[in-house]
């Protein structure tokens, strides 16, 4: 499956903040990456760079492809309500997503893996494409031999309270999708109009 696999940190850089999870290096070197750091690259972004670096952004925070995110636009535009908060919506309600919002794996790509590699189940059936779209009540597990799988089961740090959108079952290693999340809610720093203006071109 085709994915970014090269440096995180530089992913980091781009955009100065740790949006793939590690930022331990940004303070030593917050430049851009490139020969001249920030000497010679314009000091004002236009417009259009603007919008094009917070769609950049979403798709590396969320681990989506060009086309991926470009079928999510639509189909954000599509439903009812506004459009920018429809988009988080359908990009929160990924599967891979809610595997690490419910603290089973420990980033994005963990949580990517583990789905491709069978150990997650939704509604008791095991689902092995993380770009599945959740729906409101389905409920989220760990196929029984990853359950009793050290590796798997060492990693599991439990859901952050503030993600109220999700519920987790300690004992029975199981979450729920209660709902689509409110976009206040979403703690991640993306402006979705700016998406939405680049995709309205």
């Amino acid at each position: 499956m085709a994915r970014y696999t090269g440096p995180k940190t530089k992913i980091s850089r781009i955009f100065g903040e740790p949006i793939l999870g590690n930022g331990k290096y940004l303070g030593k070197n917050s430049n851009p990456p490139g020969q001249h750091g920030v000497s010679r690259k314009r000091k004002q972004l236009g417009e259009y760079a603007l919008q094009l670096r917070e769609k950049q952004k979403a798709k590396y925070t969320y681990g989506v492809l060009e086309r991926q995110f470009a079928n999510l636009f639509v189909e954000a535009n599509r439903r009812k309500g506004v459009t920018g908060e429809v988009l988080i919506k359908l990009l929160e309600a990924r599967l891979d997503n809610a595997v690490f919002r419910l603290g089973i794996a420990p980033s994005r790509p963990a949580a990517r893996q583990l789905v491709s590699h069978k150990h997650i189940t939704v509604n008791g059936q095991v689902m092995n494409v993380p770009s599945y779209q959740l729906k409101p009540g389905d409920i989220i597990g760990l196929k029984a031999s990853a359950a009793t799988n050290t590796a798997i089961t060492s990693n599991i740090r439990g859901k952050n309270p503030k993600f109220s959108w999700l519920d987790w079952n300690e004992k029975e290693l199981k979450g729920t999708f209660i709902a689509y999340p409110e976009r206040e809610s979403v703690p991640e720093n993306i402006k979705e109009q700016l998406i939405v203006e680049l995709y309205s071109k």
